[in-house]
């Protein structure tokens, strides 16, 4: 037993001790395989750094040192611009100053002098930035290494990138001096406004050609701007500007280049007095080329720059139209328009661009701004102001005739109104046209109609439609019932050039864009953009159609050229602070504002006539030699003669004048289809009959009609003979019967057929004459009376008042003829009976019986 008790504890032994031995194999094995897969991912990723660095590009002097420039030409491919010649100015390192080179160290690359292209201090300390506060916290490029990405590389932050860049600024080190580098990295880097190179950026910033001029404040900018030009531009953000300079001043003294004392008082000076205004810059078509810059900046993003990565870039420019833009905005003696401007603060931009594909041919930015990419605000696209009236095409009668079908004849009631929210409305010259047509309304731009108009249609589909045309519409805010005199969508020159254009190109919208094409090395991006249909063909040939009558007698006068099939809108807004005016050719449309952009004062004298006279002048100009073609009517467009007045419209009959028929288009199938009776020549009556009833001292006057009876009523009038007529009543009967005639009298009957709708629409008259006989004495009437005093003509006699005879007359008070009786002094017939006293009227609903018409008889 003892032996077999001792065997079991060997074998447990050796089971643990199988298991440890086991366990630590194990453990061995894993350490193995993980380090032999380490080995082999450092060596993949080794060897992929290895071909990536293998595949970096060469150095070589010219793309280190001078400019990689972009070159930029017109929509006929002729070179307008050269970049990086011209906004670079080369320098060596005998032209850096001290104060400039340690300025720059310290706030670039404190350890510049040290390091061999890497500085993995600053590598360290960047990684830890990024994670204790955030991505992006700090960078860690050393100036060599700047060098390398502006020379060589793209801006793109991959990791093959960021690879090659490390690999070629190492090698950068081993080729070139310190001194090299620091001024390779001077003559490229981008200083904000366009402007690359730190000579170039003195020239244009302090006005100094001479970097040895350079004040320790001006050193201090100059080296804080290439961190974020854009931001820490001084002609655009002065006080970023400020912060920053002072910032590298702090470094200057933390890296011991200056003293706090120094600092402190370069820190009191601001860029404001530093920075120059009369700079001119050497760049052509300075506003049109801002446009262009951002909109490659748009379509290819940060990872392209165009003023160094040697950018093809192909242009919608028009030379032609580009020059005279300018020279209407400019201060020249030979604007003619030059003495509109006599107020400082007064501003103006435009924008053309091509009818058919939206190319934008030239651009505005301001009044007498200065050249250059950047150099001032530019009006034209970088905000937009309150359109005015020019929105009415937009918001109103468009998307009506649009979505309702409404025509150009289309009646509006031009009187007092209110906004849906009670709020009252008034049209600009403050009065009231009446009914009128929507052509009318909007060549005289009222605006009441053009807010019934937007009512009618619903602000959704204002907002759908103007979406379409490619508005700034707030897709939380929509469209307000204002929008449809201007109110809170603002929109700038470029797209309203490009909204009213839609109209011209029957339809059809073109983005306005001033790229056509970029080529970068073999690569080639099409910057063109699809066209859309954004209305129907009837809707933008109405719509133009009107706007010719605006531009030929309504409100735009102004802007007509003569010869040319045009089309456009005025607009002003409210406190006159804002003055528009869009329109088109087939061939040009251009958008013209005028104003007071960061005040609250008014136009003032004809300077609301400003935009008028720049497109009048400019769209004269551009179109000389060319072919202008006249806006085509579509099939889905029916002109229709109307019966002026008719609502709805009406066609004219064969007896409407020809001065009341009016031209105007329809929806085919939606134009009118009844005519007009107005004008007809109503039938007279025939066979007018007069029979004298002596037992009912009567007359029954009858008549035959043989037109359309049922829209026939007859005025019946009577009177005595060498008397005027009377109407004695209006009856759709043919017969009437005449009461209580007065024997020995000639009775003249008079009977017209007039038109129920229009009364104005008579017949010939029909008479007849009737003698009435007299009445023949009862021999019983002239026996005496005994009961009577004596005498025939005594006072209490037959004549006595109150009895069948008055004195001086044949009725008597209260008697045959009273006041509700027969008949009423001065009139055919009764109060309360069927005529009023002189009226035209007397109250025959059945027209059988007429009851004493002829008092005077």
């Amino acid at each position: 037993m003892a032996d077999q008790s001792q065997s079991r504890m060997q074998r447990r032994q050796q089971k643990k001790q199988d298991k440890q031995s086991k366990s630590k194999w194990n453990w061995k094995r894993i350490l193995i395989i993980f380090a032999i897969i380490g080995g082999v991912l450092f060596a993949g990723v080794a060897g992929t750094f290895a071909v990536w660095a293998a595949g970096a590009p060469s150095l070589d002097a010219a793309s280190l040192s001078d400019p990689l420039s972009s070159k930029i030409y017109d929509r006929e491919g002729n070179l307008i611009a050269d970049l990086g010649s011209q906004k670079r100015t080369k320098i060596e390192y005998d032209d850096i100053p001290q104060v400039l080179e340690d300025a720059v160290i310290a706030t670039e690359d404190a350890r510049f002098r040290s390091h061999f292209g890497i500085d993995f201090q600053r590598i360290l300390a960047a990684v830890w930035a990024n994670v204790t506060e955030g991505f992006g916290a700090e960078g860690a490029s050393t100036i060599t290494q700047q060098v390398v990405k502006n020379a060589v590389l793209s801006q793109d932050k991959r990791l093959k990138r960021k690879v090659q860049e490390q690999w070629l600024a190492m090698k950068l080190e081993r080729k070139y001096s310190k001194n090299d580098i620091l001024t390779m990295y001077l003559n490229k880097i981008h200083y904000g406004n366009s402007t690359y190179g730190v000579a170039k950026a003195a020239e244009v910033y302090f006005g100094k050609k001479d970097l040895s001029k350079l004040t320790l404040p001006e050193a201090a900018l100059l080296a804080g701007i290439p961190q974020l030009p854009n931001v820490y531009d001084p002609t655009k953000n002065p006080e970023k500007a400020q912060e920053r300079k002072n910032v590298v001043l702090d470094l200057m003294v933390q890296h011991g280049k200056i003293s706090e004392k120094k600092a402190e008082k370069a820190k009191k000076v601001h860029v404001n007095e530093l920075v120059v205004e009369d700079y001119e810059s050497d760049i052509p078509y300075g506003d049109f080329l801002e446009k262009v810059v951002k909109e490659v900046k748009n379509k290819m993003g940060d990872e392209v720059d165009i003023y160094q990565d040697g950018l093809k870039i192909y242009t919608t420019l028009d030379p032609k139209a580009q020059k005279q833009v300018e020279l209407l905005l400019s201060d020249s003696e030979n604007n003619p328009l030059r003495g509109y401007f006599n107020n400082e603060k007064l501003q103006s931009a435009l924008t053309v661009v091509d009818t058919k594909t939206g190319e934008i041919l030239a651009l505005g930015g301001q009044y007498n701004g200065k050249e250059g990419i950047g150099a001032d605000y530019n009006y034209a696209f970088q905000d937009g102001f309150q359109p005015g009236s020019t929105m009415k095409p937009i918001m109103s009668y468009g998307p009506l005739i649009e979505n309702k079908k409404r025509s150009t004849y289309y009646q509006f009631n031009d009187t007092d109104h209110e906004y849906s929210d009670g709020t009252d409305i008034s049209n600009w010259d403050n009065s009231y046209r009446g009914w009128n047509t929507m052509r009318y309304h909007l060549a005289y731009s009222r605006n009441i109609p053009a807010l019934k108009a937007l009512q009618e249609v619903g602000t959704d589909k204002a907002a759908e439609f103007a979406k379409k045309l490619g508005l700034p519409v707030d897709k939380y805010n929509g469209v307000y019932e204002s929008d449809a005199i201007g109110g809170h969508i603002e929109p700038n020159t470029v797209q309203m050039a490009g909204a009213y254009a839609t109209f011209g190109n029957q339809g059809i919208f073109n983005k306005p864009h001033a790229v056509k094409k970029v080529v970068m090395g073999d690569k080639e991006i099409d910057f063109s953009e699809e066209p859309s249909v954004a209305m129907s063909k009837y809707t933008a040939y109405m719509i133009s159609d009107m706007l010719k009558d605006v531009v030929q007698y309504g409100t735009g006068t102004a802007a007509n050229v003569s010869g040319l099939p045009l089309a456009g809108k005025t607009g002003t807004t409210n406190g006159n602070q804002d003055a528009w005016f869009s329109g088109y050719t087939t061939n040009y449309s251009i958008a013209v504002w005028t104003g007071y952009p960061k005040t609250s004062d008014s136009l003032e004298g004809k300077q609301d006539d400003i935009p008028k006279l720049m497109f009048k002048n400019i769209m004269q100009h551009i179109s000389q030699g060319v072919e202008t073609k006249d806006f085509v009517k579509p099939d889905s467009v029916v002109e229709v003669g109307v019966e002026k007045g008719t609502r709805p419209a009406k066609l004219p009959s064969e007896f409407t004048p020809e001065d009341q028929i009016i031209n105007e288009l329809f929806v085919k199938g939606h134009e009118p289809e009844k005519v007009s009776e107005k004008y007809d020549q109503i039938d007279p009556v025939r066979e007018l009959k007069a029979e004298y009833n002596e037992q009912e001292k009567a007359v029954d006057l009858s008549w035959n009609y043989e037109g359309e009876v049922e829209k026939i009523k007859f005025e019946v009038k009577a009177g005595i003979e060498n008397s005027d007529l009377q109407v004695i009543t209006n009856t759709e009967n043919q017969q009437v019967k005449v009461t209580d005639i007065r024997p020995g009298s000639k009775v003249i009957f008079e009977v017209t057929a007039v038109h129920k709708d229009d009364s104005e629409n008579r017949s010939e008259s029909k008479r007849v004459e009737l003698e009435i006989p007299e009445e023949e004495e009862d021999p019983d009437d002239m026996l005496p009376n005994p009961e009577e005093g004596e005498g025939d003509g005594q006072e209490g006699g037959d004549s006595q008042e109150g009895g069948d005879s008055q004195e001086g007359g044949d009725s008597q008070e209260g008697g045959g003829s009273q006041e509700g009786g027969g008949s009423q002094e001065g009139g055919d017939s009764q109060e309360g009976g069927g005529s009023q006293e002189g009226g035209d009227t007397q109250g025959d609903s059945d027209g059988n019986q007429i009851e004493n018409p002829l008092d005077a008889a």
